[in-house]
């Protein structure tokens, strides 16, 4: 591996015009065919596999026009106090409203408080529902214009009028995201290298990875059903690698100039090295993105393979447009006082300085090498306080109840969360999550007697407070129920409800030959979850199972892949419990604008593990490898760690500070679930870059000694070498006549 990559890259430094006129072709093709490609489809909300989803396809298929996920819009009056909603000026400013949003294009119908019995038993409150056509994907613009007006008038007639559901959902706030993250990624590359185009050549290409990965998504997106969900996924995790990727060859690059290196022997010896580091640190990466497919949702497989796709972009530009961009600028990466017209001879000191004295400055050992020297000091008291502050971190993600955040957890400025609190003061806290129960009566011999005794068991369920009348379909065979819990749509109660409903169908059915589905936002939600979190032993299995074998064919041992995937579960378990402690116990949520808890975000925890799990291995590969490199060449395994820390810790760190940077920028949004995303995100980068591969991993490593690299023979022989090491590469490098090959200093 580290050979051929070292062909690879002393390609691109040489014919480095072919090169970028290459990847200038591809964005090019990729670009002119995102412009020619047709409108990218919809998210799809479509969850094969759960009851829910068979409910709304039952609906679809029984009551045609009226899509079970049409637009809704729930219109929520509350009178002045001391006045109800049911005095003769209030009644006819909603009837006026209810008249003219009637009217409005794609409307299927809107329903009266006075003729459903949507007022509330105190008359302060009363409410109307306007359903669409179409879903709110497909609303047209006349047609929230037309319900905006109607809203406006019922207003300035001295109601409050707020307006909840799909149909004119409020955009959340947009927050610097990815512009922030650039901005301290470009500070951190400054700091780390002293030197702007240092830090730019990671940026730069990263840029470039990105533009390439979203134009090629967009062009493919009709054909692969890739919405802009697909896209957002792919440019955070595109940007983050991509830099990453960047930034160790670069440093690597650096490196080897310090040693004595000309720029087109350091740059081919990074990609050789580092870049073997790369190519499996990205393959874990896509790994674990590939592996949301044997979730079974679709989204995320479509998320997981576009994601796969930018990373491997990003894999391929730092091993082939880095050093051809090395080629055309091979001084100015380097630091400000090395440019400074130091000669060759100088040069070889420094390096030799650099290599030798655990990279001192100013005679003082860097933080990276202390503290490595500290952890082989005392490598069970480091253990002990890593593995004990992770897990208890973790300890919250015991109390982890997932759902799908709705316009409870929205910001108060919104008109839904004030419908929202409105409809729940007036007619209870569960009239915000009613459950839709779809009765098919198509076996029954008396399809209304069967309904009807549906209706009355679940009247009479406790935890039920209403069940609304049946609307039938046209052919009389299938039913419509709308039951209203007593307890909010996120509470547990309500999802032991659910449960409790579906437990009473094979009585019902023994008894009227009728059967039902249970489904709605809130049932859709509760489905959701528990398919998420079915599927996370088999996602955890797949991923860690195939990072395992490449792990132990990267590192030649058993114990080393084995202690990388015990950390993960540690960074992952205190990640999910720092999300638990802010997003749904409150704690410190007024420091992350955090306006309202409640259920992690179903997906979550499966994106969490799937991402951090391949960033993770990214830092793991980086690292370990230059431990493994220092103790393949002869150093003892106390000494290799030192080693290790020397040349990794500060690139590592940096581009963990990085990664937060971008994940941490997401949060400045508006929307509570992106904010999770980038705060679950950014905190699973922090504990497992600077907690378990600073401190849990070097102290296992210096516990185990040279047991870590142990290996039975029979195996080591059946596994073909890879040398991420690049240990071929420093017998060539040995060699006069290959350095007699690079001696010329490459002008431009």
């Amino acid at each position: 591996m580290a050979t051929f990559l070292h062909r690879v890259g002393l390609w691109s430094f040489r014919r480095r015009r072919t090169v970028l006129l290459i990847w200038l072709a591809v964005m090019a093709a990729a670009l002119i065919g995102a412009v020619s490609a047709s409108e990218p489809p919809k998210d799809s909300a479509s969850m094969p596999g759960i009851e829910s989803q068979e409910a709304f396809d039952l609906v679809n298929e029984r009551f045609p026009g009226a899509a079970a996920d049409g637009a809704q819009a729930r219109v929520v009056f509350v009178a002045e106090p001391g006045q109800q909603v049911t005095s003769d000026a209030n009644r006819a400013a909603i009837n006026q409203l209810v008249t003219t949003a009637a009217k409005g294009p794609q409307v299927a119908e809107a329903s009266s408080p006075f003729e459903t019995e949507a007022v509330s038993k105190d008359g302060s409150t009363a409410y109307a529902t306007v359903t669409y056509k179409v879903t709110s994907d497909d609303l047209t613009d006349a047609g929230k214009a037309a319900l905006t007006k109607a809203v406006e008038q019922a207003r300035d007639a001295g109601l409050t009028v707020e307006v909840g559901g799909s149909a004119l959902e409020t955009e959340a706030a947009q927050g610097l995201g990815e512009v922030l993250g650039v901005l301290v990624a470009a500070l951190v590359l400054v700091i780390t290298f002293g030197s702007l185009a240092a830090a730019g050549l990671p940026l730069l290409t990263a840029i470039a990875g990105v533009c390439v990965s979203l134009a090629g998504i967009t062009a493919l997106g009709s054909v692969f059903g890739f919405s802009s969900t697909v896209g957002d996924l792919a440019m955070m995790l595109g940007l983050a690698v991509g830099i990453d990727y960047s930034l160790f060859v670069v440093s690597r690059y650096r490196e080897e100039r310090a040693k004595g290196h000309p720029a087109q022997q350091a740059a081919s010896l990074a990609v050789g090295t580092a870049g073997s580091a790369v190519v499996f640190a990205g393959l874990t990466v896509i790994i674990a993105l590939l592996g949301l497919s044997v979730i079974g949702v679709p989204m995320l497989s479509k998320m997981g393979i576009g994601s796969a796709g930018a990373v491997m972009v990003g894999v391929l530009i730092a091993l082939t447009v880095v050093p051809a961009l090395l080629g055309f600028w091979p001084d100015a990466v380097l630091s400000r006082r090395v440019r400074k017209g130091r000669s060759r001879k100088r040069w070889g000191r420094a390096g030799a300085k650099g290599s030798d004295a655990a990279g001192q400055k100013g005679g003082t050992p860097a933080w990276g090498v202390r503290w490595a020297r500290f952890v082989v000091r005392k490598p069970v008291a480091v253990l002990l306080l890593s593995v004990v502050g992770l897990g208890a971190l973790a300890i919250p993600s015991l109390d982890l109840r997932m759902g799908m955040p709705g316009d409870e957890a929205k910001s108060t400025s919104t008109t839904e969360r004030r419908a929202y609190d409105a409809l729940a003061e007036g007619f209870g806290p569960g009239f915000n999550g009613p459950l839709m129960v779809v009765v098919d009566a198509t076996e029954a011999d008396g399809p209304k007697a069967a309904v009807q005794a549906v209706t009355d068991q679940l009247a009479d369920t406790p935890g039920i407070v209403s069940v609304s009348p049946a609307r039938f379909n046209e052919a009389n065979d299938t039913a419509v129920l709308s039951a209203v819990p007593s307890t909010a749509p996120t509470s547990p109660q309500t999802q032991d409800l659910v449960h409790t409903i579906r437990d009473q169908r094979p009585a019902i059915a023994s008894a009227t030959g009728a059967d039902f589905k249970v489904t709605g936002t809130t049932a859709l939600n509760i489905d959701v979850g528990q398919k998420m979190q079915d599927a996370l032993v088999p996602y955890l299995a797949v991923i860690v199972g195939l990072a395992f074998l490449l792990l132990m064919l990267v590192f030649r041992s058993i114990l080393v892949p084995i202690k990388a995937a015990l950390g993960f579960l540690l960074s992952v378990g205190a990640a999910l419990g720092a999300i638990v402690l802010v997003f749904q116990q409150g704690h410190g949520a007024g420091l992350f604008g955090v306006d309202e808890t409640g259920p992690i975000m179903s997906t979550m925890p499966i994106f969490l593990v799937g991402i951090i799990f391949g960033l993770a291995m990214d830092y793991q590969v980086f690292l370990v490898s230059r431990i493994r490199e220092a103790h393949i060449h002869g150093e003892e395994p106390d000494q290799a760690i030192v080693t290790g820390s020397r040349h990794s810790a500060q690139v590592v760190g940096a581009a963990a500070l990085i990664m937060m940077a971008v994940f941490g920028a997401f949060m400045t949004g508006g929307e509570s679930m992106v904010k999770m995303v980038g705060f679950g995100l950014a905190s699973a980068v922090f504990f497992d870059a600077f907690i378990v591969r600073m401190a849990f991993v070097p102290a296992v490593l210096a516990l185990l000694g040279k047991r870590a690299w142990w290996l039975p023979r029979w195996l080591d022989k059946l596994m073909p070498r890879v040398d991420v090491e690049g240990e071929a590469l420093s017998e060539r490098t040995a060699e006069p006549s290959d350095l007699s090959a690079h001696q010329a200093t490459v002008r431009v």
